[in-house]
């Protein structure tokens, strides 16, 4: 799964089921939701809890990690588009993570 290009959670999602010829029906049946919050996530018109991206990693054979972590830059980027954040504040935030990290690993 590890892709050259930059795709979203949804696109992603869409293609790998479109790789092995399912329909949205038989998909959204194994993940045990309806057809068209399925057509919702492929969109990207909403973000699936965790625990469904696990499901679906294992629908298809991938790494959940991976596709765990398209689905949390989507979240993220759609909040930097939404708040329309400069490069200013993301290395400040890239810092802050840093912070926060070896803070965490100070009360360890």
């Amino acid at each position: 799964m590890s892709q050259n290009k930059l795709t979203t959670f949804g696109e992603t999602i869409k293609q790998l089921r479109l790789d092995i010829k399912l329909p949205q029906r038989k998909v959204a049946a194994y993940l045990d939701i309806d057809t068209s919050l399925l057509a919702k996530y492929e969109r990207n018109a909403r973000q699936p809890p965790k625990s469904l991206i696990l499901k679906i990693a294992e629908l298809f054979q991938v790494n959940s990690d991976e596709l765990i972590s398209e689905a949390l830059t989507d979240k993220i980027a759609n909040q930097i588009l939404e708040e329309e954040v400069d490069s200013k504040l993301l290395r400040i935030a890239e810092d802050k993570v840093e912070y926060i990290k070896s803070k965490k690993k100070n009360c360890n």
